[in-house]
């Protein structure tokens, strides 16, 4: 990195050497070098808990890019975090299905019992809450995140408990497998170091394949595209009693969350 002056700097940095060789290291990987400037990003966060101005700075004169460049793309995306991040990431899902089966309760009982507000951390420095847009895992909904490992099918008592677990140092594991390790180090990761853990998980498990499982059983398939210009066929559409059961089995954490109809519908 230069001698000049980095705009916005605190004076304190932990980027080095070692870090501005591993930047190089990521860039050669690819036919452009800008290329590698979102798992510098993250390599960046692993060294300094966050994306500083050095490291905006670094990253533009590993890849001859102007300070405002690299800073745009920082700022566009949520994973890259301006204020100092906890040793363990807390995210709880609040889109619409999370939302509805309990998102929302579990993350208003966290900031309770953390006693912190979305995107802040606790004074031990042990967990940063924040609220998260969708996790593309609605059937085990409601869903968190702890350093972007999944932990499905929560509720506000178990959430609590995990949370527990992680300021006091008691190892955890996502139920998908992977064991959980520090913010930075996850970070390290992303940025394209491997830890030699990738065969712990992530796995789905039955409840990601349940529709493909029931397609198959009842011989559904996708309706056949119209290239013709003209306007489709009516199809046949799939009736009450098949697409209402039987539930697929083998799901954690569904068997109270069944919902019940009542079958006699009035008339106007």
């Amino acid at each position: 990195m230069s001698d000049t002056t980095v705009p916005y700097s605190t004076g304190e940095t932990k980027l080095g050497d070692t870090t501005l060789a591993e930047m190089r290291e990521l860039a050669a990987r690819y036919p452009v070098g800008r290329s590698a400037l979102l798992p510098m990003l993250h390599l960046v966060q692993s060294v300094e808990g966050r994306i500083t101005p050095e490291g905006i700075e670094a990253c533009a004169d590993v890849l001859g890019l102007t300070g405002a460049e690299v800073s745009a793309v920082a700022t566009f995306y949520t994973m890259y975090k301006r204020r100092p991040v906890g040793d363990y990431h807390v995210g709880v899902c609040t889109n619409t299905l999370c939302a509805v089966m309990g998102g929302d309760l579990i993350f208003e009982r966290l900031k309770q019992h953390l006693d912190v507000g979305n995107d802040e951390t606790t004074e031990d420095g042990k967990i940063t809450l924040e609220h998260l847009e969708c996790n593309a895992a609605c059937d085990y909904a409601p869903v968190m995140m702890v350093n972007w490992e999944f932990f499905d099918d929560m509720t506000p008592e178990s959430a609590t408990q995990l949370v527990d677990d992680l300021r006091e140092g008691t190892e955890v594991k996502s139920p998908r497998g992977a064991t959980v390790c520090t913010w930075r180090e996850a970070e390290r990761v992303l940025a394209g170091f491997p830890d030699g853990r990738a065969d712990e998980g992530p796995t789905g498990g039955k409840a990601t394949l349940a529709g493909l499982r029931l397609a198959r059983e009842r011989n559904w398939t996708a309706p056949q595209g119209n290239h013709s210009g003209r306007a489709p066929e009516p199809e046949q559409t799939v009736s009450p009693d098949a697409a209402s059961g039987p539930r697929p089995e083998n799901q954690p954490g569904k068997e109270s969350q069944t919902v019940h109809t009542d079958d006699a519908r009035k008339e106007d």
